[in-house]
C-alpha cells in the first residue's frame, strides 16, 4: 500500500464539502487490498469521508452508513476496485469479520469503528481519526461565572483528520 505523502498527517476540515474532497483524494489513491480504519465519535464525518472515497474510487452509490446491515459492497463503475464499507460498531469480536466473507484482496475496504479489527484483515492499513470540538467555555449568566457548554452535533463545525499508516 502506498500512502501519498501529502495525505499523511493532520488536515483541518472546515465543512462537509471539504471532508468529501479529502475523501476523493484518498479514494483516488486506494487500490485492491487496501484497508482503511475510520475512527471518530458519532457525527464526526466518517460516512461523509467514505462518500468522498467512493467518488474517488468511481463506485456506484449512494454511500450510506452501513450501521444496520454491517457491510455494503459498492461495485466500481470504472473497472476499478469495489468499495466494501463496513460498520464494526455492532460486532461483538473482530473474528466476526470472517462471517462477512469480505474479499479484502480484491476490494478497497473501509471500516468505521474498526480500531482493533484491521489487523485481522491486513498486515498494513490506513488509520484515519476524525475529531471535532465537543464543548466550549464562556460566560453565560448574569453573575459572569464561567460555565462549560456542550455543543450539539453540528455538520458544519470544523474537524481535524489525522491520517497515518499502521502498523
Amino acid at each position: 500500500m502506498s500512502v501519498p505523502e501529502e495525505l499523511l498527517g493532520t488536515h483541518e476540515i472546515a465543512a462537509p464539502g471539504d471532508m468529501e474532497a479529502l475523501g476523493r483524494e484518498i479514494g483516488r489513491a486506494l487500490a485492491p487490498g487496501d484497508v482503511v480504519v475510520l475512527t471518530g465519535p458519532l457525527g464526526a464525518g466518517k460516512t461523509t469521508l467514505t462518500r468522498g472515497i467512493g467518488e474517488g474510487l468511481g463506485i456506484r452509490g449512494p454511500v450510506q452508513s452501513p450501521t444496520f446491515v454491517i457491510a455494503r459492497t459498492h461495485p466500481s463503475l470504472v473497472g476499478g476496485a469495489p468499495l466494501v464499507h463496513v460498520d464494526a460498531y455492532r460486532l461483538g469480536a473482530a473474528v466476526e469479520l470472517d462471517d462477512l466473507d469480505i474479499d479484502v484482496a480484491g476490494s478497497a475496504v473501509i471500516i468505521e469503528w474498526g480500531r482493533g479489527v484491521a489487523e485481522y484483515l491486513a498486515d498494513t492499513w490506513w488509520e484515519i481519526e476524525i475529531t471535532r470540538h465537543l464543548g466550549g467555555r464562556g460566560v453565560d449568566n448574569a453573575c459572569g461565572e464561567i460555565a462549560v457548554h456542550t455543543v450539539e452535533l453540528d455538520a458544519d463545525a470544523p474537524r481535524t483528520v489525522s491520517i497515518s499508516r499502521r502498523p
